[in-house]
């Protein structure tokens, strides 16, 4: 009776729910279910043709315990139950496996194909990622952080260097970034959108703040905001920023941080020209809002752990509001 109870429990209530949250999972902008480009569609191809065959493998297998548990529960041929045993349970294994194998090892070459002539390169900090976009022909990058954006409808190659593993679930494939290797692969978004990405293995203290947001633009838009972002950063408007950039200074914050078109170059944190424009904070855990930009520079430790740059908790909140407006006034 207890299991009984319990089975009638699951099925009418429990299990549904269960079910409805588990489905919650196959959608979004950080869903391998959803794919946005080529390279994401083919491992979800193979996942729907993997879990199709589960799903004929199981009942088949039911089927047949069924079927001699309770419908034919007489004593049949010993040759008769090896040949089950050997076709059903090692020939028919073997040749389904080795198809499937076949099937997706020929599917995936793409992601070595080469590019059109993008590359993205990005590299993993603690806990933040720097990316450099190289046009063709270009001699120099186009530095940002915590953020890549794609052309839609190219192959973009995407090269990865240093330790940690980057993953855009709903544009293709992960692939671990390893010390001393430069590991490349390309990827064909397909569907102008937003998307998320995730540092995909375990990094130390902050790996889950570390995220990056990822953007599918049209070509024609791709190659404006790129030429933007190429160019130095506007000079401060007013008194205020004016102010702020005086405080970046003053702190030292141009040591660790670069701002192109000033005399800021510093190479330790994250580039932060054009910050403004840029879709989130501290690696995709905040807002651009002067607000978060106050409370990341004063709280930054609190906000993510045993991160490297040090909290100005000493700032009045004027300085911090000064500094903030600077930070955020060269789109």
């Amino acid at each position: 009776m207890p299991i009984r109870r319990n089975f009638t429990t699951c099925a009418n209530g429990i299990c549904p729910l269960l079910g409805i949250l588990f489905l919650g999972g196959c959608a979004g902008r950080q869903s391998a279910l959803a794919p946005g480009g080529e390279d994401a569609a083919q491992p979800y191809l193979i996942f729907l043709v993997m879990l199709g065959g589960a799903v004929v493998l199981w009942l088949g297998l039911n089927g047949l315990f069924l079927h001699f548990a309770r419908v034919n529960r007489g004593h049949f041929a010993r040759r008769l139950a090896n040949r089950i045993i050997i076709g059903a349970g090692v020939l028919l294994p073997t040749v389904v496996v080795g198809a499937l194998l076949a099937w997706g090892l020929s599917i995936m070459p793409s992601q070595r194909a080469p590019g059109d002539g993008l590359v993205i390169r990005t590299t993993a900090e603690e806990w933040w990622w720097w990316v450099e976009y190289w046009p063709p022909g270009a001699h120099a990058p186009i530095v940002s952080a915590n953020e890549i954006r794609f052309p839609a409808d190219g192959r973009t190659e995407l090269a990865r260097t240093y330790m940690h593993s980057l993953w855009v679930p709903s544009l293709g494939a992960k692939m671990d970034m390893i010390t001393g290797r430069r590991n490349v692969m390309t990827l064909q978004p397909d569907l102008e959108g937003f998307y998320r990405g995730q540092c995909a293995e375990f990094c130390g203290a902050s790996h889950a703040l570390m995220a990056f947001e990822t953007v599918v633009m049209a070509p024609d838009t791709f190659a404006t905001w790129l030429e933007e972002q190429a160019a130095p950063a506007s000079a401060p408007q007013g008194a205020v920023e004016s102010r702020g950039q005086a405080i970046f200074r003053d702190e030292g914050c141009g040591a660790c941080h670069a701002i192109r078109g000033t005399a800021f170059a510093g190479s330790v944190g994250p580039d932060l020209t054009h910050l403004a424009s840029r879709m989130s904070l501290a690696a995709g855990i905040m807002e651009v809002e002067r607000e978060d930009l106050m409370n990341w520079i004063a709280h930054t430790g609190d906000i993510k752990p045993e991160v490297a740059m040090p909290a100005y908790d000493w700032l009045q909140a004027a300085e911090l509001s000064a500094l903030a407006a600077y930070l955020k006034s060269p789109e």
